[in-house]
């Protein structure tokens, strides 16, 4: 979004630099992505300066050529050759001095000091086309008398320099999206400091003239129109809009057109409410009517494109055919030229949801249906359309021969809640006084209902779209605070797990790799689907499937709950263009609400893998195969391998699920790492498949579990021996190995490697209730050799330990 640093200064008088005010803007939410200079005209008239013709006489070498004398209040006269037919003595002139340059459009070239037929020349002087002051050639320009020698040019026509913000503006904030917008949370931050307002125009003076031109409206669809006004201007004349309003609308981007079109471009900027503006004289049947026409009526727009219409695109119609898309795009026959006389200005709020279906059906993008589709402010309607009115008959003349006609059955009231001072200190992570929080929001436009030392009861403007709950408005809060002035603590809290995480897109790369290098394409597929796909799958209950409210489409009705389904549509795309043998790959979410009260939503990540089709082709020594259950197999337990789990370590099951005809699950425990199998046939008619497609469905965060727990570590090889102690131990029967291992282990952690049981006694030598363990002990430091000291102590503390713990008898 671009915003005029001089169009902005209309609303709010701030003593800052624009280098400022972008980093303030940036502070407060708005983040400024870049900051250009903005010139009337290309290259802002530098190097051209008023001069007075001092001499003037004929080119000896040249009838058409005149040799001059030019005064800019330089050191010396300036020695200029001039071709103009009409350059004379005595004349101001307009200059464009040595190393000037002169643009033509996208061309330009530079002043230089040259020689013309042997007169030596030291500039130029110019004609009005030159530099961009007009489109004449027919001489130069010539000048007042009054007009001051050495005057920069850009100074004595009064060229306008401008900077242009581009914000990056968040979907959210549509409020912010005009220069009032702008201005009013530039004066909430300056408000904490100083008395400083928004500077809104004046709308009190508006006055209907006369009443002999009313155009009723009719509102068919109330639900995709809320709110409609108009009003009739007779008798405007269409022209060129004055300078200032081309200048304000060349530097945001815009292309003036004419004033009306300009002055409805003009309060769009400014308040952010779009307006539409049609010739009266061909509205048919003198209404206007908001409905939606048949399916497939040809609409021709602005752009002389024929477009088929929906039945659910909203129009605005007259008595006989539609004019114009509502709050998308204008129509062609409807619009205002220079032959209008008396024009309709419509001024509405459409639901944002039937705009945004109706811009997506047409790849439309404009000013009007970015604002509708995230939601303009139906309580300004009136303001706005007073403005425009007095902005026309100000710029095109003409008078108000209506009142406004007003469609308003349900009026949109403000949202109104709770905010505790407690809550804001939580969320914020400071405590803020109260009287500064109360200053922030009263220069938010948010009204202060009801107060307490606990809490306040806060009214909120309707344009604040966004603000819907308490957290939202200790955002605002925030963001005019300043975020830079929450100070970071100098402890920092946290819970250390040590648990080891993989690194989720470490380990996708390397399933890629390990996929792609096997054939495997990968596809990205839209995570939106058809719900009828799960309908007919589960015809009884499909209470697990999360739906859209409002979707584009049936074809995009509902957010995956399996890839199985997308998959199936590329595999059959592919198909359909004779390419028979696949083999893809793809990760993704997919999303489930669970049967419960609750309602919850859960998303979980997936890793499918499709094959159809032959195996191998024909060749020399080996004849085509068609791919198989097992070929699929093997690359899912080739890529458990791969992740270090082993496929003999999981649990397989035969799986009863819906889709397969043939499958295989495997678990971890009681949790489903994988479900392999045959698509049936069923399932596969519904995409036109007639070849068997195979499919596997990995869950990604059980597989990554497990393979963390495999995970193999790799050591360095010690430098120094290794020393085995062996020692047979006569204990009670009831005693196990592991017991033997672990008292071990709890005595020396740092030497001690390996525990083996390498024999095992029983008999009536020892005893019928005594068995006997010979077991080594594989001692190893790390840093230096062990010697048989060290080595005896370790072995007599495992002894004593035995013999205190289990009784243990030294054999």
């Amino acid at each position: 979004m671009k915003i005029s640093y001089n169009w902005l200064k209309q609303y709010i008088q701030v003593d800052k630099t624009v280098d400022e005010l972008s980093q303030i803007l940036t502070d407060i939410g708005l983040e400024v992505e870049s900051v250009e200079p903005f010139q009337e005209i290309k290259g802002g008239l530098e190097g051209i300066v008023i001069g007075k013709v001092i001499e003037c006489a004929k080119h000896p070498d040249a009838d058409k050529l005149s040799i001059t004398k030019v005064d800019v209040c330089g050191p010396a006269l300036l020695d200029i050759v001039c071709g103009a037919p009409n350059v004379a003595l005595g004349q101001k002139v307009v200059v464009a001095t040595v190393g000037t340059t002169l643009y033509n459009g996208d061309e330009s070239f530079v002043i230089k000091k040259s020689k013309i037929r042997g007169a030596v020349s030291d500039g130029m002087i110019c004609a009005e086309d030159e530099i961009g002051l007009g489109t004449s050639h027919d001489g130069i320009m010539i000048l007042s008398d009054l007009a001051p020698i050495g005057t920069p040019a850009s100074r004595y026509f009064k060229i306008e320099e401008d900077f242009v913000f581009e914000i990056g503006l968040t979907p959210n904030r549509i409020d912010a999206a005009s220069h009032i917008g702008v201005a009013r949370d530039l004066a909430a931050y300056f408000s904490q400091f100083n008395d400083i307002q928004v500077n809104i125009p004046d709308v009190s003076e508006f006055k209907i003239d006369n009443k002999q031109n009313v155009i009723p409206i009719i509102v068919e669809n109330a639900e995709a129109c809320p709110r409609y006004a108009g009003i009739t201007i007779s008798g405007v004349e269409v022209k060129e809009s004055p300078k200032w309003l081309q200048n304000r609308l060349k530097a945001i981007g815009l292309r003036p057109i004419n004033n009306i079109v300009d002055i409805t471009n003009y309060i769009l900027h400014e308040t952010g409410q779009p307006l539409h503006a049609f010739d009266a004289a061909k509205i048919k049947g003198k209404k206007v009517i908001v409905k939606t026409l048949s399916e497939n009526t040809l609409f021709k727009t602005l752009d002389e494109v024929d477009r088929k219409l929906s039945n659910n695109d909203l129009m605005i119609c007259n008595a006989e055919e539609g004019m114009c898309m509502a709050g998308v795009f204008g129509g062609f026959d409807s619009g205002v030229n220079q032959n209008t006389k008396d024009i309709f200005l419509e001024c509405a709020y459409f639901n944002p949801v039937f705009v945004r279906k109706t811009a997506k059906r047409h790849i439309l993008s404009t000013d009007s249906s970015f604002r509708f589709e995230r939601g303009t402010d139906p309580n300004n309607i009136e303001y706005v359309i007073k403005r425009a009115a007095m902005l026309i008959k100000e710029i095109a003349g003409g008078l108000i021969s209506s009142d406004i006609q007003d469609f308003y059955p349900s009026n949109l009231e403000n949202k109104i809640f709770e905010v505790s001072y407690k809550n804001i200190t939580r969320l914020i992570g400071k405590e803020i006084e109260k009287g500064r929080i109360k200053k922030i929001l009263q220069a938010l436009d948010i009204k202060i209902v009801q107060e307490s030392d606990e809490v306040l009861i806060l009214e909120i403007p309707t344009y604040r779209v966004d603000v819907t709950r308490e957290a939202d408005v200790i955002e605002d809060i925030l963001r005019i605070y300043g975020y830079n002035n929450i100070e970071i603590g100098e402890k920092l809290n946290s819970s250390i797990t040590y648990s080891i995480k993989p690194d989720k897109d470490k380990y996708i790369n390397v399933v890629s790799n390990f996929l792609s290098s096997n054939g495997f394409h990968e596809i990205m597929s839209n995570s939106l689907t058809k719900s009828e796909y799960y309908e007919n799958l589960f015809p009884n209950d499909t209470s697990f499937l999360v739906k859209i409210l409002n979707p584009l489409s049936q074809d995009l009705n509902a957010i995956r709950a399996s890839l199985l389904f997308n998959g199936l549509e590329s595999i059959s795309y592919n198909l359909n263009r004779k390419t028979n043998d696949i083999k893809m790959y793809e990760f993704g979410y997919c999303y489930t609400m669970s049967n419960d009260e609750t309602k919850k939503y859960h998303e979980e990540y997936h890793l499918a893998m499709y094959i159809s089709g032959l195996k191998n082709e024909a060749n020399w020594n080996t004849s085509e195969k068609q791919s198989d259950f097992y070929y699929l197999k093997s690359y899912v337990e080739n890529l458990f391998l791969r992740l270090g789990v082993n496929p003999e370590n999981l649990v397989t099951e035969v799986s009863s699920c819906e889709v397969f005809s043939e499958s295989l699950i495997y678990k971890v425990g009681h949790k489903v790492l994988a479900s392999i199998g045959i698509v049936k046939k069923q399932r596969l008619k519904e995409f036109d498949i007639k070849q068997d497609v195979f499919y596997a469905d990995i869950v990604w965060d059980v597989l990554m579990k497990e393979s963390v727990k495999n995970n193999v570590l790799h050591n360095e090889i010690s430098k120094f021996p290794e020393v085995r102690r062996d020692l047979a131990l006569l204990l009670d029967k009831k005693v196990t190995f592991e017991e033997i291992r672990n008292i071990a282990y709890d005595l020396e952690r740092k030497l001690l490697k390996r525990v083996s049981l390498f024999d095992v006694f029983e008999g009536e030598k020892i005893g019928a209730d005594k068995k006997s363990y010979a077991v080594s002990f594989i001692l190893q430091d790390e840093n230096k050799t062990l010697t048989d000291k060290q080595i005896d102590k370790i072995m007599s503390r495992f002894i004593d330990a035995y013999k205190e713990k289990l009784n243990g008898i030294l054999r």
